[in-house]
Formats: structure tokens, sequence, C-alpha cells
């Protein structure tokens, strides 16, 4: 079978709702090699013709704050309404053995098993903050192929949030009550970003300490600018693991797309994500470009040697290395 003929059939499995083409297809735009990428890219063109009505949504929040409980029971709600969820969860890496710390779909097991849903884990590898380099892509295929809710999680580490906000219609923050901002890892540039905060855990003993924290998070949030869409960030709770609050939630997601749908603002952020998305292509294959220069390889060790040892200054060499380049 021809490479056109392969990506015809992957294309058709795709638009279908074939979940073996569905993961054939990411495995392909996840491949760093050339061919794969070629073909990756055939897919993503097919993909981006179809006309779609979605809603990405961006989750975070830090280890321990029960994202993955809230993602399950949030989805399994999602589909009992009707909806597909497809979730792209983004594993921390290890740095070492570059393999994914929490390995595959073991934290979702029953959304997994839900016909109207599909997860697909990635390590986040070296990209910024631990977002997928491919994570954009992974959306696109994921809507041509019927997913209408498409939810990515972060790591939560607090270095990915503005990576997932320019992919995403709507940013939820998970929070947990009693336990301070610093604490958290939740900085103040993430709090700015986030469409609506949910502190999780809201249940039995824990109550009290929850609407304290509601009560002072909505109060810190009206000391921050508006935003340029006119949505004023919400404040709830909810308890993923008993299931409350969670309806209230999808309905604060409902009414933002309402409002920023109306207004034009939902399609203008589209726009503006193609754009970003169209910046980080290019920065992307520069670097690869550079670093898989045949002049440049070589070179690379023997300067990095120089600048390690203190006979060369970074600056000098990261000038000497792209003048080659330049050149060349």
């Amino acid at each position: 079978m021809g490479s056109s003929d392969f990506t015809d059939k992957l294309v058709a499995g795709i638009l279908a709702n074939d979940t073996t083409a569905l993961g054939k297809a990411i495995t392909l735009v996840e491949s760093t090699k050339h061919e794969h990428q070629k073909i990756a890219a055939q897919i993503i063109e097919a993909c981006l013709i179809q006309k779609t009505d979605t809603i990405r949504i961006g989750i975070t929040g830090v280890p321990g704050v029960g994202k993955s409980t809230f993602i399950e029971n949030f989805g399994k709600m999602l589909t009992s309404l009707g909806k597909k969820v497809a979730v792209l969860t983004i594993d921390p890496t290890s740095s070492l053995s570059k393999g994914s710390i929490l390995g595959d779909k073991t934290r979702m097991q029953e959304l997994v098993k839900d016909p109207n849903a599909f997860i697909r884990p990635s390590p986040a590898g070296d990209s910024l903050g631990g977002v997928a380099k491919k994570t954009r892509e992974s959306i696109v295929i994921l809507e041509a192929a019927g997913y209408n809710v498409i939810i990515v999680e972060t790591v939560g580490v607090g270095q990915s949030e503005t990576a997932v906000s320019n992919m995403v219609d709507f940013f939820l923050l998970l929070k947990l009550a009693g336990a301070g901002d610093e604490l958290q890892g939740i900085k103040r540039g993430i709090m700015e970003m986030a469409d609506a905060v949910a502190i999780n855990k809201a249940d039995g003993e824990n109550m009290k300490q929850v609407k304290l924290a509601e009560s002072e998070l909505k109060r810190a949030l009206h000391l921050f600018p508006a935003k340029e869409n006119g949505w004023a960030t919400e404040v709830t709770s909810c308890s993923a693991l008993k299931n409350i609050g969670l309806d209230t939630i999808w309905s604060i997601i409902q009414k933002f797309v309402n409002k920023t749908k109306a207004s034009g603002h939902f399609a203008a952020s589209r726009k503006q994500q193609n754009k970003s998305w169209l910046i980080q292509h290019i920065d992307h294959h520069l670097k690869t470009d550079f670093y898989q220069n045949p002049k440049i390889k070589p070179l690379l060790i023997e300067i990095e040697e120089k600048v390690i040892n203190g006979h060369l200054s970074p600056f000098k060499a990261a000038e000497e290395l792209l003048e080659i380049y330049r050149n060349g």
C-alpha cells in the first residue's frame, strides 16, 4: 500500500471514529521521524477541513488536587448527557529515562471503558512546562473524529499553563482549601488565566475551610483586571469523588461559551490560537533544522566543552554557531 493510500485509509478511519486509526494517527503526529511527520501533516490537513462544533477545556492544578478523579467523573457526567469526550493527559516525564512517570490510562479506569470517551496519555518530554508538543494536532484529529468536548490536563507544576491557555477555549483551575497559594505552587498569573476556579474535595469536615477559601478567592479575583472577552472568573466548589458540583462547573462552561460566542470572542480566540500554532511550528522546525545541520552537529560538542570550561562565552559561542548555520 502506498503512503497516499495509507493516509486516505487512516483519515477515513478517523472520520468513522475508529479508535485504532485514531491511536495510529496520534502516534504518527507524536513521532519525530521525518517520514512520519510528512504523513501526519497530510492527516492534519484532511482533519482541519472538517467543520466541528467543539469546546476545548484546559484543566490544571498541582499534583494531589484530584485532577484524575475530577476528569474521570466529569467525563462520565458529560457522556451521560450525550457528549463525546476526549482526554489528553500530559504525564510527567522522567528526565533520566524519558519515560512517562504515571504510566498509561490506569488513573481513569472507569472512563476508559466508556464507548463515548477516548483517553490518550502523552509523556510531556522536554516541551514547555509539560505540554506535549503535539497536543494541538491531537485536538484537531479528535475533533474530526466527532469528539465534541476535548479536555487537556496539564502536569500542574505551574509552568505549562500559558501553553495550554493558547490551545483551549476554557481554562479551569482546581484548588484545595487550607493550602496557601505558594504551597500549592499556583502563581497569580495562572489565577488571571483561569476562567473558573473550583475548590475540590468539598465534602465532610472540609466544608468550613472550603467556604472560607471560596470567599477569599472571590475577594482576590475582584482585584484582577477585567478580561478582554468581558468574562469574570467564577469561583465554585466541588467534590469530584462524590460527584458534587460537577454539573455546576458544566453550567459555568456553557455560560462562558454562549457569552463569548455571542460577543465574537470565542471565534477570535480560536483564530489567535491558529496564529500561535503557526509560530510554534516555525520555532520547532527552526530549532530542529539547526541541531540537525551537518555542519553544526559535529561542532556543537566541541563548542559546548569550551563554554563549560570557561574558554568561550555562551554569547560568543552562540554567535559563532549561528553564523556557521546562516552561511551553511
